[in-house]
């Protein structure tokens, strides 16, 4: 701050006129263009300041006989004044510098730089988030003591906004169970809601919500049939109940399979990320880099319950058509067998390969074909079924394989079933039905 009020200072003496010719100390160079040493000790010679003022010349035509101060000439009043408004002037901003100093250390001047990939991993959690709900999963209990019907929390889970009809998509073990069900959106506003549908072999469900329109963010879809491993990911939920939150990964494999949670159905073509995924995630979107929808966070492995690093997306392209379908029908309509079969390890153990056929309904597509059902004659010894070992020539060793044969097809398709009866094989046609509507 010295330095400042010398500088300025310095500045007011050279912009001053020149003093006139004299023996006075005004004549010295050093004093009217003193250097930065000289002036910081200005504010400070007050005494010097009054010996050179009182070595001005006299004005002759000024009769004031006034004791205290010798009358200043014309030509000298520029200077002397200008040489108090420098004094007080250093003298201010010397005071003042303390202030200034400790009020200028609570001010940021420089502010937060941020890489091209972390503003563009801001940018998508910026815009991403409306469309990403809270789920509160409600069941009815009744009071031990007062025999009072509440409503209490059993769940919660993530969705997030599919259209402006107020369509949220989320996972099914999420409701699964509830009597009640609240979305909550990004601005905290909360709503009831309605289940449209569900698969519960696919684990995905859709609710409507009545909400404004200008409340409600659909989420731009993408596709998932061109994913690599590799790239990035990012999975937005509320694990543990926390608010919206923002989890990177990669995609660690694809075309993994799981089992649905609700009936053990394997579903096919899952994407395999390493982005933290914790209970409460269930349900909310994976995203790739440029912000777009490709799976359903549905599943983590992980003894403790916790994330593992191995998180598990049902792709957007599978979710897509059963969306649709729920949408507009309130069901899936997927085709079936009839049949039910046994584990297979128990087939394993028998020696063979494919799918034993425990019960065949004659009332379902394959009782009405004529496969037959594992049962017992009249001595209680067991009658081994059909074993499946092939449906339009495509090898069925196991129950994964038959339905992921069955995905692939559509209701009122005939297919060829090639079974092992007995010790010889036979082929027989039957006619896929719809699966029977749920509840």
């Amino acid at each position: 701050m010295a330095t400042t009020s010398s500088l300025l200072l310095s500045t007011l003496f050279l912009h001053s006129p020149p003093p006139p010719p004299s023996s006075s100390r005004f004549s010295n160079a050093s004093f009217f263009n003193p250097s930065p040493r000289s002036l910081s000790l200005y504010p400070v010679r007050s005494k010097r300041c009054l010996r050179i003022l009182s070595k001005l010349p006299l004005d002759d035509t000024d009769n004031d006989d006034s004791p205290l101060l010798p009358r200043l000439s014309a030509a000298a009043v520029k200077p002397f004044l200008l040489l108090c408004t420098s004094v007080a002037l250093s003298f201010s901003l010397f005071a003042a510098s303390p202030a200034v100093e400790s009020a200028a250390a609570f001010v940021v001047t420089t502010p937060r730089k941020l890489q091209t990939d972390e503003l563009a991993t801001v940018r998508l959690f910026q815009e991403n988030t409306p469309s990403v709900v809270y789920i509160t999963n409600l069941a009815v209990r009744q009071d031990a003591f007062t025999l009072d019907v509440l409503e209490v929390p059993q769940g919660s889970g993530s969705g997030f906004v599919w259209d402006k009809q107020g369509h949220i998509v989320t996972n099914y073990h999420v409701i699964r169970g509830a009597s009640d069900l609240r979305v909550t959106l990004a601005d905290q506003s909360t709503y009831d809601a309605k289940v449209v549908g569900f698969d519960q072999d696919k684990d995905v469900a859709v609710l409507r919500i009545d909400a404004p329109k200008d409340k409600l963010r659909p989420i731009p879809v993408g596709v998932s049939a061109d994913l690599l491993v590799g790239q990035k990911v990012f999975a937005i939920g509320n694990p543990f109940g926390l608010d919206h939150t923002l989890t990177t990964g990669v995609i660690s494999g694809l075309r993994r399979e799981i089992s649905s949670a609700a009936t053990g159905r394997p579903i096919q073509d899952v994407i395999q990320t390493d982005a933290a995924i914790n209970p409460g995630n269930s349900g909310g979107p994976l995203l790739d880099s440029s912000g777009t929808l490709i799976g359903i966070n549905t599943a983590i492995y992980s003894p403790s319950g916790a994330s593992s690093g191995v998180g598990f997306s049902i792709p957007v392209d599978t979710v897509g058509g059963i969306v649709d379908q729920l949408v507009r029908f309130g069901k899936v309509t997927r085709p079936i067998l009839g049949i039910k079969f046994a584990p297979d390890q128990s087939v394993e153990q028998l020696g063979v390969s494919g799918v034993l056929v425990l019960d065949a309904p004659p009332t379902g597509p394959a009782g009405k074909a004529g496969l037959q059902s594992t049962k017992r004659d009249g001595y209680g010894r067991l009658i081994l079924g059909d074993i499946i070992t092939s449906v339009n020539g495509t090898k069925v060793t196991n129950g994964s394989d038959l339905y992921r044969i069955l995905d692939q097809c559509k209701v009122g398709d005939e297919v060829t079933v090639e079974v092992l009866r007995g010790d010889h094989k036979e082929k027989i046609s039957v006619t896929l039905e719809p699966k029977p509507d749920e509840t």
